[in-house]
């Protein structure tokens, strides 16, 4: 067995959050095309090594990224409608009769539904007529996932949308028989379904390399369940907890504590570790594996769940009756670490951590996470403070669950503002934004991200996500020229300053001997 490897000194470093569906766009949504190319520039001239976007997966109901048909699609919606007429497969007129919404700086999630797909399959009309010979490589090398994809969300079409818990036992359990009638019956939607994912990966692999090709990494995030209405659930029942009619027994959440009575009951399906250690974790290191292809770092959601995981019987209304159960800890480490090398990974640690927690991030050798504004609470014993870390984690003013700096200090209490003008120092409020970032840049973290609301000084309107609510988030959007020459002079500036610009020379120092499942952001 491959030892994993071993801690090293890093380059301070720094990048921004800015997820794909937020960048400008004159079609209602943020895409891989134009503006992402020049959001690259952007970090560039603003002495950045990382871009942090959220899940790239496909997305359903509620728009989360974190709720996926699939953990190894991609998002249809960030598919660039400009970069296919250009290729051919629509025209300029036919984009630009369709209503994309009037707001600029919001997501109309119905409009980009209806229309978007309806582009699509305009598309696919002419691309059944002609189809590239780099599209029988891409169905070759994707075969392992892309042929369950396509018939699950073909037959998905089929039933009007309706949950695979309401689908014909035969096809729910994938019987032969079925399988085989449903592939014969649906070949053309299947088609349909490969060549959306044929257009995502096509260019995001081209938007990949341009990142690299000028000094950008990407940080990916990649949620630690699986939809139970998924591609995932529905083609490896054996990975899930799942009974003899493919309904789960227990989902997960989070029990009850100081800031709900009844705990988060999300939903998920909880693996069947037991049966992923038997078969050596295949389906989390061919999911890695994808994601490698997609980022050039991981952050892995809810990391805490790898050690021990709140399991609830399914059916319950809420989350009060679940119990803790253990989870695979390092072992599904050492295996991700055997197959696949040194993965760069980034573990979501935030929150109440045990003991036990603390081992597995300091045995795996991970970065854990830091958010500033998580810091003034407590007292001087409160960890999320600069002066507390190690300079192994990655320190965030905020995170696409926070509000924005300027949303988050309108709400603060008097006692919280009165600890953060003591610790940074400053006295004109309206500069909260960009003090809070100076304390991350200034910080021993060896990265610190900073998100592109914050970057733009933006107030609660522009925040991304609020935690258990539905129908108002997942939509802001930059404004065209929001990230402007003067806006990466500034940022090249405060990076220059505390040490963050890129370095060409990677001198990694001496090895100090501990173990670690993966190396830190930048050191491949």
């Amino acid at each position: 067995m491959r030892r994993p490897g071993r801690r090293r000194r890093t380059m301070r470093e720094s990048g921004v959050l800015m997820h794909i569906t937020s960048l400008p766009s004159p079609h209602g949504i943020g895409t891989l095309g134009r503006a992402a190319y020049e959001f690259v520039d952007f970090l560039e001239s603003a002495g950045q090594s990382y871009w942090q976007v959220l899940p790239l997966g496909q997305t359903g109901y509620g728009n989360s990224p974190y709720q996926s048909c699939s953990a190894f699609a991609g998002n249809p919606y960030l598919i660039d409608l400009d970069l296919l007429a250009e290729e051919g497969w629509l025209t300029r007129e036919e984009i630009e009769a369709a209503d994309w919404g009037s707001d600029p700086e919001n997501v109309d999630f119905q409009k980009i539904y209806d229309n978007r797909y309806a582009m699509l399959r305009l598309a696919f009309s002419r691309f059944q007529k002609k189809i590239p010979p780099e599209y029988d490589r891409f169905s070759w090398n994707e075969g392992q996932w892309l042929e369950d994809y396509a018939l699950f969300m073909a037959l998905q079409q089929k039933e009007n949308g309706r949950s695979m818990l309401e689908w014909p036992e035969d096809l729910r359990l994938r019987r032969p028989e079925a399988i085989a009638a449903a592939k014969a019956e649906l070949g053309g939607e299947m088609f349909f379904w490969k060549m959306v994912q044929y257009f995502f990966f096509r260019q995001w692999d081209r938007l990949h390399a341009y990142a690299g090709e000028h000094g950008i990494r990407i940080i990916g995030d990649i949620p630690i369940y699986a939809a139970y209405d998924s591609a995932d659930v529905w083609s490896n029942p054996w990975c899930f907890e799942l009974d003899g009619n493919g309904r789960p027994i227990e989902v997960a959440g989070c029990p009850p504590d100081a800031f709900s009575d009844d705990g988060q009951l999300w939903g998920n399906p909880v693996f069947n570790w037991v049966n992923m250690r038997n078969d050596g974790y295949r389906w989390w290191v061919e999911r890695i594996r994808q994601n490698l292809r997609f980022y050039d770092v991981i952050r892995i959601d809810h990391f805490r769940g790898f050690d021990a995981y709140y399991a609830i019987p399914y059916g319950e209304t809420t989350a009060r009756n679940g119990r803790w159960r253990k989870g695979p800890g390092m072992d599904l480490f050492r295996t991700l670490c055997r197959e696949l090398g040194d993965v760069s990974l980034i573990a979501e640690d935030l929150g109440l951590l045990t003991p036990s927690v603390r081992r597995l991030l300091h045995e795996s050798g991970y970065p854990g996470m830091k958010v500033l504004q998580f810091a003034f609470d407590g007292g001087p014993t409160n960890e999320y403070l600069p002066f507390h870390y190690d300079h192994n984690c990655v320190v965030y003013t905020g995170t696409h669950d926070n509000d924005t700096v300027k949303g988050w200090w309108s709400s603060c209490s008097p006692l919280q503002k009165i600890a953060v003008k003591e610790l940074l120092r400053f006295t004109d409020e309206q500069d909260i934004a960009r003090e809070m970032m100076r304390a991350a840049m200034a910080s021993s973290a060896d990265t610190a991200i900073l998100t592109a609301q914050d970057l733009l000084e933006l107030g609660t309107e522009a925040r991304m996500n609020e935690p258990s609510t539905t129908g108002k988030n997942w939509k802001w959007r930059a404004l065209p020229g929001a990230f402007t020459p003067q806006l990466a002079t500034r940022l090249y500036e405060m990076t220059r300053k505390f040490d963050r610009l890129p370095k060409t020379d990677y001198g990694w120092g001496e090895d100090d001997g501990t173990p670690l499942g993966a190396f830190l952001p930048g050191q491949n």
